[in-house]
């Protein structure tokens, strides 16, 4: 299918304004990683302490999507979009002009970003609504490439807070965020064709379905590899290598925005040769970097080029799992992005807090890096059992006109 008729076939300005709030909400959700350097020296924070401050949002940003993907089939997603940014921007001024040089306050925090993290269950069904079968994967991975503003957070904030101390950049962020909801209010429509709202109990039902939990996993590795290492690369790389802080922050950009922008890419071949074959493609290729980097490579440059090549690997997973969901969830698609992007984030949660307390424990980071590429291997493994039935079933060509 030519790529003139993808432009066609939806709403480009709802699916570059999902885009551009999915961007900056995500630059926020992750903010505190790229500041964990200064952050932990000016009040004095432990290994330990620094992962589950960086990992507290992804947490909250897990259990929140439930909640953002309940009011986005109720409210639609427009309105619902449209709370959780005031909500967010409220959380910045405060952030801002409060007191944060306590530890407990620097988690209170984490757990408001976790509304920026839960923009996810907004914007991808934003998208999603406006795109026939043969053209989710490439719809929802232009809105979700809004990961690259986690590859934003990392390239700006710590030169500003060099600049203007940590504290500050959550009011500078208030300025590009600002910029998104007017164009988020301006532009982007709710889809004539979204499906009726359903009870909560409604909601839950989809758990009795074993894809369901298969999914939550799949993506739990995908984007939980991509979260978990965008939130703590910085560290990182100032740990392991000694970088300063500005430059670990401008490797991280680099990993992360090879990530993120790949995303697009993912969800494209997926829609040409089958979510299946390029996830289980990916989660191999994962695996390998991830050991790779687990060995403690010699330089900087080197462990930022394998984590480049790992990050490519996951990015490009995160477009074919949600090439997959539609397809097998297409009436349930807020409800299931809200649970997918839920195990997303619990898996970054995971590898962000392993990370910080193998570090603490054992003075290397490469235990936790270790597990996270076998459960790679595991997913790969599972997908391997799933596969026939899902391309004989919902997969086959008889009820879908998208490639399984």
């Amino acid at each position: 299918m030519q790529k003139s008729s993808f432009w066609k076939a939806g709403h480009t300005p709802t699916l570059l304004s999902a885009f551009f709030y999915f961007d900056l909400s995500f630059m926020v959700w992750v903010i505190l990683g790229p500041l964990a350097v200064q952050i932990a020296a000016d009040i004095g924070l432990t290994p330990a302490q620094k992962g589950l401050m960086v990992a507290t949002p992804l947490l909250a940003g897990a259990l929140l999507r439930i909640v953002m993907g309940v009011l986005v089939d109720h409210l639609q997603p427009k309105k619902a979009g449209a709370i959780g940014q005031l909500i967010v921007m409220a959380g910045m001024l405060w952030a801002w002009l409060g007191d944060l040089h306590h530890y407990h306050s620097m988690l209170v925090l984490g757990i408001i970003l976790g509304v920026a993290g839960a923009a996810f269950s907004v914007a991808l069904p934003l998208a999603s609504r406006w795109y026939p079968p043969e053209h989710q994967g490439m719809a929802l991975g232009i809105a979700g490439a809004g990961n690259s503003g986690t590859a934003l957070a990392a390239l700006f904030a710590p030169s500003l807070a060099l600049a203007f101390g940590w504290q500050d950049v959550f009011g500078l962020c208030l300025i590009p965020l600002g910029i998104a909801f007017a164009v988020y209010l301006i532009f982007a429509k709710d889809a004539p064709s979204a499906p009726p709202p359903k009870s909560l109990v409604a909601y839950l039902q989809v758990l009795k379905d074993r894809d369901a939990w298969w999914f939550m996993f799949f993506y739990s590795v995908t984007f939980g590899g991509f979260s978990g290492l965008a939130s703590s690369l910085t560290i990182y790389f100032n740990g392991q290598y000694g970088l300063s802080p500005v430059t670990a922050g401008y490797f991280t950009a680099a990993c992360v925005f090879a990530g993120s922008m790949v995303r697009p890419f993912g969800g494209r071949l997926a829609d040409r040769i089958g979510g299946i074959k390029t996830l289980s493609i990916m989660y191999m290729l994962a695996a390998g970097f991830l050991l790779i980097a687990s060995v403690g490579l010699p330089s900087a440059t080197l462990a930022a080029l394998v984590f480049v090549l790992a990050m490519l690997s996951l990015g490009t997973g995160n477009g074919a799992v949600f090439q997959l969901v539609p397809q097998r969830f297409r009436k349930e698609i807020g409800v299931m992005t809200g649970l997918v992007g839920m195990a997303g984030g619990i898996g970054g949660f995971y590898l962000a807090s392993s990370l910080g307390y193998s570090k603490q424990l054992t003075g290397s980071y490469q235990g936790g890096l270790i597990v996270f590429a076998a459960l790679a291997i595991v997913a790969l493994l599972g997908l391997t059992f799933v596969k026939n039935r899902w391309r004989t079933t919902w997969g086959s060509a008889a009820m879908t006109s998208a490639k399984i």
